[in-house]
């Protein structure tokens, strides 16, 4: 009996320290991006009031954490600074444009940082794979693709891209928790069952596209993202770093005093529609 109990007080024991480490981890990653996100606020003013112009590019695996990243990036900071960009399947008069015209569109203006999420590089990826291009328009956009984006930095614009993997069996567990959980089916799309079931194909398509669209004035940087905590405190920190802003100083503005109460104001009492209060 003694060794029973003691046994099951050691497995207690293990949960318990279990539980402790995880919510440490999680307490560390929480103060970790708070910081971050003060820093991004700090970069944001600097870019306003510098007039920097930055593109930030987002690529990888479906269900590797784009999504994720980019809300963690922007939730604190103004959409007019940092606009993201997600493009829908061209049109059919898009179809007919030179194919980086409605990118170019996007592109930011002074003061602006504008974060694609999965950009030109459709084109070395899903459309290749899904056969929405022929094989020689993509081999012809991987050509071209630093050519243009050569254009884009001699101009003084600040250009990052980012590549976020994930293994194949994170993948699927990722997957299968989008079937199950409601809140998380619609993150699964059919291009994503594709992307499932044709992992081997997307990762030739990939290995071709990192290798010919690296270059000194616009490289890639990968990410791995199977701790998705992890590749968002690496990600941001690694932008931050790259990016030469300065702290600005803050004017803080004087609120001065609210006007008083006029002597003849009267409460308004036609009836309105109220939002029931329903939290216990």
């Amino acid at each position: 009996m003694d060794e029973i109990y003691e046994a099951k007080r050691l497995d207690e024991e293990a949960k318990t320290n279990g539980k402790e480490k995880k919510k440490k981890k999680s307490w560390d990653y929480d103060k970790e991006i708070a910081r971050l996100q003060v820093e991004l606020a700090h970069l944001q003013a600097w870019v306003k009031k510098s007039g920097a112009r930055v593109v930030i590019v987002f690529e990888g695996r479906d269900a590797a954490g784009k999504g994720g990243m980019i809300k963690r990036i922007t939730e604190k900071v103004s959409p007019r600074v940092f606009r993201v960009i997600a493009l829908p399947a061209p049109t059919e008069r898009e179809k007919s444009q030179i194919y980086m015209q409605r990118y170019i569109a996007y592109l930011p203006a002074a003061g602006e940082i504008v974060i694609f999420d999965r950009s030109w590089y459709n084109r070395a990826g899903v459309d290749r794979v899904m056969g929405f291009c022929s094989d020689k328009k993509a081999q012809r956009f991987l050509e071209l693709a630093p050519r243009f984006e050569a254009a884009i930095v001699e101009s003084g614009v600040i250009l990052l891209k980012y590549f976020l993997t994930v293994s194949e069996e994170e993948q699927e567990r990722r997957f299968k928790r989008r079937i199950d959980d409601p809140v998380r089916q619609w993150k699964l799309s059919p291009m994503d069952v594709e992307s499932y079931q044709r992992w081997w194909d997307y990762t030739r398509a990939y290995d071709e596209m990192l290798r010919m669209t690296d270059s000194n004035h616009a490289p890639w940087w990968i990410v791995p993202s199977d701790d998705k905590k992890r590749a968002r405190i690496n990600c941001i920190s690694h932008i931050l770093q790259s990016i030469p802003y300065e702290r600005v100083k803050f004017d803080a503005p004087d609120l001065g005093k609210r006007q008083k109460r006029p002597s003849g104001f009267m409460e308004d009492h036609t009836v309105r529609h109220v939002v029931p209060d329903t939290t216990p």
